[in-house]
């Protein structure tokens, strides 16, 4: 292997992709980030890639309406390419996105009151398929799992004795397995789910099923219709998932055990809700009016996540 050959933007490319496609479960999403990178790109010899190159592509991407989010996203992607040809293949060829992402805003945080959750549900049952979207907004609101988590989620893997439901690695964005504690909340739309299955596909593996016994592939039309009747703007089935860590902040569950529901891969992730916590902030300071033989703040565990939950159950 020759360490100076020249090297293409596109043979970097698809040596970097086959080896993402058998081991990145966002590949879909890598595939559309390396389109968008292809387009400026292209043709480029990647051994003479500077941060001159890098700066342009961020200024046209920028000029065409994307976010300093979705560039870093893509210049991340090729970034891992670079830097998996260099490692793994030992091509010499320099890595210049490095230190040179844009400052992004604050993630968005979008969420919404009980009430709003309670209109959102009465539109779900005006429409076609009705109970089955309540119960899936129902079961997100109060285990703060993923659309991908809920629409996969197979009846074995629902103990409705234990109270519980489990997340295998392959089902998880982190990768990691993890248990759901369920609330009466959650327990109401699994209920409303098991009766479904029950009369109409008592065979089926699927928690959101059709009539057919066959898998929910998609609920974001009923959604936004559901949201639009209701009068919640600006609001997107991935902010149900927001609502129930809303829901959990507020009521002053620390945000590690938030962490440990919502399977963030780091505290830092939640963090983004901690500004709806101002309660725990005041009782904190609230220490500094008493003698210290008088203050009774200390750290208390008993908020774990399954005791936690039941503050959310609607």
């Amino acid at each position: 292997m020759g360490f100076d050959r020249q090297r293409t933007f596109e043979e970097v490319m698809i040596e970097y992709l086959s080896h993402a496609a058998q081991t990145q479960r966002s590949f879909d999403t890598t595939q559309h980030r390396v389109k968008a990178l292809r387009e400026f790109f292209a043709g480029r010899v990647m051994n003479d890639l500077s941060g001159k190159d890098i700066r342009e592509y961020s200024s046209l991407r920028s000029k065409a309406g994307k976010s300093p989010a979705t560039i870093n996203r893509e210049l991340a992607a090729l970034s891992a390419a670079i830097n998996w040809c260099a490692v793994e293949l030992e091509w010499k060829i320099p890595n210049p996105v490095k230190g040179r992402t844009l400052r992004e805003a604050e993630s968005r945080v979008r969420w919404i009151t009980r009430a709003e959750v309670d209109s959102l549900c009465r539109s779900a049952r005006t429409q076609r398929f009705g109970d089955l979207l309540e119960d899936f907004i129902r079961l997100a609101v109060n285990t703060g799992c993923r659309k991908e988590e809920m629409i996969g989620l197979e009846w074995r893997r629902v103990d409705l004795a234990s109270r519980l439901f489990y997340l295998e690695g392959e089902h998880t964005k982190a990768g990691k397995r993890r248990s759901i504690p369920l609330n009466e909340g959650a327990m109401s739309a699994l209920k409303g789910r098991m009766s479904f299955r029950a009369e109409n596909c008592p065979a089926s593996p699927w928690v959101f099923s059709r009539r057919t016994g066959e898998k929910v592939v998609d609920l974001s039309d009923g959604f936004e219709g559901a949201c639009k009747k209701a009068g919640i703007k600006d609001f997107r089935i991935h902010d149900l998932r927001h609502t129930c860590a809303a829901w959990l902040v507020s009521a002053g569950v620390p945000l590690i055990e938030v962490r440990d529901l919502l399977g963030h891969s780091t505290v830092q992730m939640t963090e983004k809700y901690a500004h709806l916590a101002p309660a725990r902030v005041r009782d904190a300071v609230s220490v500094l009016d008493k003698p210290m033989s008088q203050s009774r703040y200390t750290d208390n565990p008993a908020g774990r996540a399954e005791g936690a939950l039941k503050l959310v159950s609607t």
